[in-house]
């Protein structure tokens, strides 16, 4: 099918006011009378609050108030508590215990400083060993919260609980288990087997923006806020529950989004509203870098074992695999997806892969782009490298032959639907890249692949598309944009109208006039809100159409939309600007109704997305300094509507790769403190650390139910970067490193080892 604007690349509809710096973010806001909010945090991982004397505070110039628990309400045991202040025991080093309200951010940092909080120390579990450990100190001695649902957001809740309800209480907060076959006879009859232990670390989403939160309570008695969130439906749900009132009394507006990458979500949204409503005032919340990476909700360590065995023609005979997730001190990890996606990506028939959910004395984790996937495909793909290297085995030919096929079985026993993996791997295989790696390895680069998928995600959607007087269009949505899906979307509804995108205006995220949509998160906004969008773009059409061929005496078959115009085919003279549609549908006595079209969509086959990569990598054994030369990102995009933003998405994943494999985490020391709080000390990849050439490849494998059969693009290009990285320095040193990231520091050890 010919198309104008779909497949064709563009930048964002947004694109000239974001780098002028135009366009308005929440930080930005300010009403009058309005309060500064700052947070007085714990010093320790794990306390009792005996007192808290906020006279100081009060007494200096501005400040209004010093709110506690006492002043909140009392919650049920869920992890909404980590959205308040904690009561009685603070359970991580940067837990929120006050609240100071002020009429300047200056009077506000003093109040906080004035603050005395007095605490009883008590012994802490801030690993996973002193967690598991016999006699371990509880995170919550009087039994574990409920999780919340951000996971289901990102398909990432995909596992039932197999923990024993009646069993004592533990920090093991959630169990999952896959399985079939027989893994001890899979072993058995292979003819290499490798078993080996993997970790990865706590890391942060690290958005330009931090979380900010403006609320202004509503004379009616209801609630308003303008937040920086994915998810602006699910804020107002959790808003509304914290504050008692129904859900049609809160309105939430999400503003743009400076970065996001999973960790926006609900953080103190219900504890700004809280603030706001006891002092009938506008109160903003605008956290600082350090709050940002001591208690936000960045990604969990994994702790992991892997085995797989194989036989000497490269068939997978067995896995064997045991994931621990330290969650922070509270429940809802991607323990279930990372142990779903690391027992499906390939076939084999006897498979036991089992995750343990943790929690320590840490901030509780959240989303980061894929969660779960990077840090399991870390430890499958490396593995996998290792053994196809003992079997003599080209490892692209050993993924090619064992990869999962549409309608073959996942590990949860339920079918693949229709994907791209052998055509992603078989793409990847014939790059240059891979046929000239000889090349690369006489010039002293190591040269890595692996692979790696996300599931995707479903959730219902609605959108409406109104023809303005103007006659341009106005396309009203639910959903946020954080990766240009603002403009995809009204490229969506152009094409219908044969408009150029820059005439359709979105109308979005505000949960009072925009029709739900659901998170925007998992790679699923194209995937579930472009078909509603098409639907109710041709919805409009078909009103329009109606119209037109009425004022034209034509009929409606014969007339087409080319330019803004509604045109008789074959008949150049015979033509109706939009715009003159539009008025007739807008004035007294009008016969025609305005064209308003609606568009629902609810789908629950996901498009699951894969990527398969390779890193050249350059190593310095004196230094142990790595740098990645080259890295080819090939994904299965199902389709590019727009390649542009679609290569920028598959980049960008694979720079954010490079940090999980070489730079980023957030470190601990025994007693909880955070050591690298600022990004001084936690060091993300720089421009020139990105990779010096860097090349995407777009395979496309139309999904079956995607808007011109795209697939959700955000979550794949990070996922298999860092083991393709670590399968290249092996390549290149014949030394393996299992711990991300790969320091410097950890690889001049490994090297002389």
């Amino acid at each position: 099918m010919t198309t104008t604007h779909i497949g064709h690349p563009a930048p964002l509809i947004d694109g000239q006011i974001r780098v002028r710096g135009q366009l308005r973010y929440t930080g930005d806001l300010a009403l009058p009378q309005m309060l500064h909010a700052r947070l007085v945090t714990s010093p320790y991982p794990h306390a009792e609050i005996n007192a808290i004397d906020r006279a100081a505070a009060l007494a200096l110039p501005g400040v209004v108030a010093v709110l506690t628990a006492a002043e909140m309400p009392t919650l049920p045991a869920t992890s909404r508590h980590r959205l308040l202040l904690a009561r009685g025991r603070v359970r991580f080093v940067g837990q929120p215990v006050a609240l100071v309200l002020a009429e300047t951010e200056a009077e506000a940092e003093d109040g906080a400083e004035a603050v005395h909080v007095d605490y009883s120390a008590l012994p802490a579990a801030t690993t996973l060993a002193a967690a598991t450990a016999p006699n371990a100190p509880l995170v919550w001695p009087g039994g574990t919260p409920g999780g919340s649902d951000e996971a289901a957001a990102h398909g990432a809740a995909v596992a039932e609980d197999e923990s024993d309800g009646q069993a004592p209480p533990s920090n093991v907060s959630r169990r999952v288990h896959f399985g079939r076959g027989d893994v001890a006879q899979g072993f058995a009859a292979a003819d290499a087997v490798v078993e080996r232990r993997y970790t990865t670390s706590m890391v942060h989403q690290s958005y330009l923006e931090p979380h900010v939160t403006l609320a202004q309570p509503e004379p009616t008695g209801g609630m308003a806020l303008w937040t920086s969130t994915q998810a602006a439906f699910y804020v107002q749900q959790e808003v509304a529950d914290v504050l008692g009132l129904p859900e049609s009394e809160v309105r939430l507006t999400a503003m743009p989004v400076g970065g996001a990458f999973g960790a926006k979500f609900v953080l103190y949204q219900p504890l700004v509203a809280l603030a706001a409503r006891q002092m009938n005032r506008p109160v903003r919340l605008l956290l600082t870098r350090s709050e940002e990476m001591q208690a936000a909700l960045p990604a969990p360590r994994f702790e992991m074992t892997v085995c797989v065995g194989a036989t000497r023609d490269g068939r997978l005979t067995a896995l064997e695999a045991s994931l621990d997730v330290d969650n922070g001190c509270y429940p809802d990890s991607p323990v279930g997806i990372a142990a779903l996606l690391l027992g499906s990506l390939y076939q084999c028939e006897n498979l036991a892969v089992r995750g343990r959910e943790i929690l320590t004395h840490k901030p509780s984790s959240g989303a980061y782009r894929a969660p779960g996937a990077p840090q399991a495909f870390f430890a499958l793909e490396s593995a996998l490298d290792e053994l196809a290297g003992q079997l003599d085995l080209d490892p692209l030919d050993f993924r090619l032959q064992n990869a999962s096929r549409s309608g073959e079985p996942m590990a949860n026993g339920k079918p693949w639907p229709g994907i791209g993996l052998h055509e992603t791997i078989a793409a990847l295989q014939a790059h240059p890249a891979w046929q000239q790696r000889d090349l690369a390895r006489q010039a002293g680069r190591g040269v890595g692949v692996a692979v790696g998928g996300w599931p995707g995600g479903t959730e219902p959607a609605a959108a409406l598309c109104m023809l303005q007087r103007d006659g341009t269009l106005h396309l009203n949505v639910g959903s946020v944009d954080l990766t240009g899906t603002d403009t995809t979307l009204a490229a969506l509804a152009a094409e219908q109208f044969g408009l150029s995108p820059d005439r359709v205006r979105l109308i979005k995220g505000d949960t009072l006039s925009s029709p739900f949509t659901g998170m925007t998160g998992g790679s699923k906004i194209t995937f579930t809100v472009g078909p509603a969008v098409m639907a109710a773009a041709a919805d409009a059409r078909q009103q329009l159409l109606k119209i037109a061929a009425e004022m034209l005496e034509a009929a409606a078959e014969d007339l087409e939309l080319v330019d803004g115009e509604v045109r008789v085919r074959g008949l150049p003279d015979r033509t109706l600007a939009l715009d003159k549609i539009a008025r007739q549908t807008m004035r007294f006595g009008g016969r025609y109704a305005p064209v308003t079209g609606r568009g629902r969509h609810a789908n629950p086959t996901a498009a699951p997305g894969f990527s398969a990569q390779l890193a050249e990598v350059l190593v310095d054994e004196a230094t142990g300094h790595v740098t990645v030369t080259r890295l080819v990102v090939v994904q299965d995009v199902g389709k590019a509507l727009n390649p542009l933003l679609v290569a920028g998405q598959m980049m960008g994943g694979g720079v954010q790769g490079i940090g999980w494999g070489l730079h980023e985490a957030l470190r601990y020391d025994d007693e909880g403190q955070l050591l690298t709080g600022s990004l001084m000390d936690y060091t993300l990849p720089k421009i020139d650390q990105a990779a010096a050439q860097l090349e995407t490849v777009m395979v496309e494998v139309p999904s079956e139910k995607g808007p011109h059969g795209a697939r959700g693009v955000g979550e794949p290009p990070v996922i298999p970067t860092a083991a393709a990285i670590a399968n290249a320095i092996a390549d290149a040193t014949g030394k393996r490193c299992r711990s991300l990231p790969i320091t410097p520091q950890t690889l001049w050890k490994t090297v002389r080892d």
